[in-house]
């Protein structure tokens, strides 16, 4: 009806002109006056590739001084899961506020054009969000806020416009020649520059984070990590791990200048600031999966109304982040949002949340897992595929390093769990007792009880949200990537375009 034109004045129907005057001076419409507290502003720190071994989170190895800060200025998150371990299904769960296996955008890098050449890019297959479902950014937008990205990455498994999102958008995908890959834009003006004055903003800064390590100085000794007891203690691996813990370092340094630049502009106190990470590190067990080292990150919020040095341990999931950013602007939540306001006065907390793996590039899967306060459940739906099929990484020297360890070496049956020829249907890890996820206890009959609730929450879950990874992905899509990698598709799926060719 909105859209439609009026061809008869208003004031033809007085009942019509009263209810336009009504509202025209609701707080909601009106334009602010002197007496008008400003709208909050609401700034997103996006890491990307960000295990959180910030000192804030007891990490002893290195120093985050500015990231300690941030949290002692607000609260602290010990349990913020991400919806998947991959960037593009967590980044269209995180800035939609649904889970990516409601929207048909579980499937990593899918229904996208700009991945593919000019030969294959007509072909793709559009994904457009189901009715209800907006990206966060156009909420701000129609709201009256100004929006902006630093940083260029926005990886979306869904159909969308730029100009529809942003006021400022850095650009396309992601510029990998661009080094360091930190907060350019925001503080040097330009990503605000046109903004009217007194107008909130929205924002985005993308740090580099764990794929910053051309511009992170190598500082970290790589005899001083500490290895997971899942891994085998290779050089590479500790190479990588040190690598990391100077990612962080220059993590910190950029939130560093984020902080100064708001206190520069006098907008500190009037900003909601939201720091988190998209999934962690690019290790075995970290990026792509549902372990805890893929999908337990940090979060950190601060800014007008939330507690000040304080820590929750309850279960917060990546589709909160929306909810909760809307609120703290004091904008509605659609009705349709799966994600929670955490901060609300009556929130309630959650008995567990949900993380999913699909597709990642052409190694074609699905694994769901429920996070209870002490449990993880893990469904594995093709167990006769190897943990370690075939991966976009491989090309690396820690998994170059790793698959050759795994043709020679005699393995524990810990490390044996996941680089073996098959996994389990299920998996139950006590995460209080076995927080590095080294037992599995599914067969264990002690824990039948726990196992069956989780079982059940799972069931429960996929049936109410019509968990899109429950159908085959589209032959065209598929089609699509298999004509880009060719020999690497080794999934079954792939062997009809094989044959057919």
């Amino acid at each position: 009806m909105k859209n439609q034109k009026i061809k008869t004045p208003l004031y033809s129907f007085p009942w019509l002109a009263f209810i336009f005057l009504a509202f025209s001076s609701s707080p909601l419409l009106a334009k602010p006056t002197q007496d008008t507290p400003p709208r909050p502003n609401v700034l997103w720190i996006y890491l990307e590739d960000v295990n959180g071994w910030f000192s804030c989170y007891g990490d002893t190895l290195i120093e985050t001084p500015h990231i300690d800060s941030l949290a002692e200025a607000g609260t602290r998150f010990t349990r913020f899961y991400t919806p998947a371990g991959i960037c593009s299904a967590t980044r269209s769960s995180v800035i939609t506020g649904m889970m990516q296996t409601s929207i048909g955008a579980h499937n990593h890098h899918s229904h996208r054009p700009e991945k593919w050449g000019n030969d294959l890019r007509d072909r793709y297959e559009k994904n457009i969000l189901p009715k209800g479902v907006t990206p966060l950014p156009i909420l701000f937008r129609n709201a009256g806020y100004w929006t902006f990205n630093d940083g260029s990455k926005n990886d979306f498994n869904f159909e969308w416009q730029g100009e529809e999102l942003f006021d400022f958008n850095e650009g396309g995908y992601w510029d990998w020649g661009k080094v360091p890959w930190g907060p350019r834009r925001f503080c040097s003006g330009q990503a605000l520059k046109g903004k009217p004055e007194g107008q909130p903003f929205f924002g985005q800064i993308q740090l580099g984070g764990g794929k910053n390590a051309k511009a992170s100085a190598k500082v970290t000794d790589p005899a001083s990590v500490t290895v997971p007891p899942y891994l085998p203690d290779l050089p590479e691996i500790r190479t990588q791990i040190a690598r990391h813990y100077d990612c962080l370092l220059q993590t910190d340094k950029e939130v560093g200048q984020i902080l100064a630049e708001l206190e520069r502009l006098k907008l500190r106190e009037s900003t909601t600031i939201l720091l988190f990470s998209d999934h962690g590190m690019n290790l075995p067990r970290h990026k792509e999966w549902l372990y805890e080292g893929a999908i337990r990150m940090p979060f950190i919020a601060a800014g007008p109304n939330i507690q000040i040095g304080s820590v929750r341990n309850d279960l917060i999931s990546g589709i909160d982040i929306a909810a909760t950013s809307l609120a703290a602007a004091g904008l509605a939540i659609p009705e349709k949002m799966e994600g929670r306001n955490i901060f609300q006065a009556n929130y309630q907390q959650r008995d567990y949340v949900v993380a999913a793996r699909d597709r990642c590039v052409y190694n074609v899967d699905r694994v769901r897992t429920i996070v209870s306060q002490r449990f993880k459940y893990i469904r594995n739906y093709y167990p006769d595929r190897p943990y370690t099929a075939p991966h976009y990484g491989d090309q690396k020297p820690v998994y170059a390093a790793l698959k050759q360890w795994m043709q020679t070496a005699k393995m524990s049956p810990a490390k044996k769990a996941f680089f073996g020829a098959e996994r389990p249907s299920e998996e139950l890890y006590d995460l209080q007792e076995d927080p590095a996820e080294l037992t599995n206890l599914a067969t264990n009959p002690n824990y039948a009880k726990q196992l069956k609730q989780h079982q059940t929450w799972l069931e429960e879950w996929i049936t109410a949200t019509d968990d899109q990874g429950q159908y085959p992905e589209s032959k065209r899509e598929l089609l699509l990537e298999y004509e880009h990698f060719k020999e690497k598709c080794v999934s079954p799926e792939f062997e009809q375009f094989k044959v057919s060719n």
